[in-house]
C-alpha cells in the first residue's frame, strides 16, 4: 500500500518550516506577525465565499478563491513558527 502524503503547497512548506534548526530573529517573527491580508483582499475572499456558498462562482474565480486560500494557509504556517520562535527566545 502507498504512503499517503499531503502534497498540497501549504503542506509540503508547513514541513520545512517543521525543522527545529530554523530560528527567527525576535524582530523577524514580529514582523510575520504583523501580515496580514489587505482590507480589499477581506473584502473579495468575503464576496468569492459568498458566491461558493451559492454554488455560483465562475471557474476563474474558483481559482481565485484556492489561490487566497493557499496564500491563508501559508501565512497560518509562517506566523505558527514565528510564535513557535519567540516564545522560545523571550522578548528583551
Amino acid at each position: 500500500m502507498a504512503e499517503t502524503t499531503t502534497t498540497s503547497e501549504a503542506a509540503i512548506f508547513s514541513r520545512v518550516l517543521e525543522a527545529d534548526n530554523i530560528m527567527l530573529s525576535p524582530e523577524a517573527a514580529r514582523s510575520l506577525l504583523a501580515l496580514d491580508f489587505s482590507t480589499a483582499d477581506r473584502q473579495r475572499m468575503n464576496r468569492l465565499a459568498a458566491k461558493a456558498r451559492k454554488g455560483s462562482l465562475s471557474a476563474d474565480e474558483d481559482r481565485e478563491l484556492d489561490n487566497y486560500i493557499n496564500v491563508g494557509h501559508l501565512l497560518t504556517i509562517l506566523q505558527s513558527k514565528a510564535r513557535k520562535c519567540l516564545k522560545r527566545r523571550p522578548t528583551s
